[in-house]
């Protein structure tokens, strides 16, 4: 550790000018604060080998061979490497489509569960709104029960129509009461100086909520929009029961249709054909999971400074 000397000179003191040197400077630590950041490290650095581990025994499994996943029960890095499973994927020509649906589909469904839910939010959060309460317990309710996935369907399909459309999978889950209710809380967090400030200066309500909330609320509205952005990624079902064209179909299905072809096409051709090659399942499982989650990954870094912010919010209040 460095050290250094200082010297200081004082004012004058009895008529006589006192010069002091001061002794070594530095910062000086316990044997136990040393020992304590030591171990801080390695349960930390533990933890996070444990979180990256399952992704790159993913990552690196979908380049082994078939044969290798079958017979070694558990390995990292595989002793042979192939892309016999990315070829059998990216063979497929609707994938590069479905890459274009599902980059539309998560966009548009982003942005309308990011609308509905602030334009539901920013009103319930004032106390002076006339039903408010009502209002409340009606989100409350809807978060605990639901009409079921038959009721849905007959809803989606038939009395609105959708089916075959893009809306019957935006518009059924455009808002997440339980979402709706943390971002509530933060706009009742924003101190309400700052909206009376600007109601003088004569901004109406849509400028307050534009101008002042909406700035302040980046690091809420970037984690939700995250959460929600996810989830539309990661959803199949619904372009499962309510889409009639492979053309629209989204990423998710069509890498679970390739996993079932794949399995089918094995379990059928191998008796019909004894020259017949089955395909990688195992290492295709594993490719379909790279596939699909490496494109929602690269959005995190972009998202990451607001997120340790943003999950945070309702949870104190000070």
């Amino acid at each position: 550790m460095a050290k250094d000397k200082k010297e200081i000179t004082s004012v004058e003191l009895n008529g006589k000018t006192v010069t002091v040197h001061a002794g070594p400077v530095g910062v000086y630590r316990t044997a136990g604060s040393v020992a304590f950041d030591i171990f801080n490290y390695l349960v930390i650095g533990l933890v996070a080998f444990t979180t990256v581990l399952p992704i790159i025994y993913i990552i690196f499994n979908s380049f082994a061979t078939e044969l290798e996943l079958q017979t070694r029960p558990m390995f990292l890095i595989p002793n042979t490497w192939s892309v016999d499973a990315y070829k059998y994927i990216f063979a497929s020509s609707k994938l590069l489509r479905a890459f274009g649906n599902s980059i539309f589909i998560t966009a548009c469904g982003t942005a309308i569960n990011l609308f509905f839910t602030v334009t539901m939010a920013y009103p319930l959060s004032k106390k002076f709104l006339r039903g408010r309460k009502g209002l409340l317990n009606m989100v409350i309710i809807s978060m605990f029960f639901s009409g079921g996935m038959i009721p849905g369907y007959i809803v989606v399909a038939s009395w609105l129509g959708m089916r075959g459309t893009y809306w019957a999978l935006l518009l059924p889950g455009a808002i997440s009461a339980y979402n709706m209710m943390i971002v509530k809380n933060f706009f009742q967090g924003i101190p309400q100086d700052l909206e009376e400030s600007a109601s003088l200066d004569g901004c109406n309500d849509m400028g307050i909520l534009w101008k002042i909330v909406l700035p302040l609320s980046l690091p809420v509205l970037a984690t939700f929009g995250l959460f929600y952005a996810v989830g539309h990624w990661n959803s199949y079902f619904g372009a499962m029961i309510y889409l009639t064209d492979d053309k629209m179909y989204p990423l998710q299905l069509i890498l679970r249709n390739i996993i079932v072809t794949a399995e089918a096409a094995a379990g059928d051709m191998s008796l019909m054909d004894p020259n017949f090659v089955e395909p990688p399942k195992e290492s295709i499982k594993m490719a379909v999971i790279v596939v699909a989650t490496v494109p929602i990954m690269c959005v995190y870094p972009f998202l990451q400074k607001y997120f340790v912010k943003g999950v945070m919010v309702g949870a104190l209040k000070g």
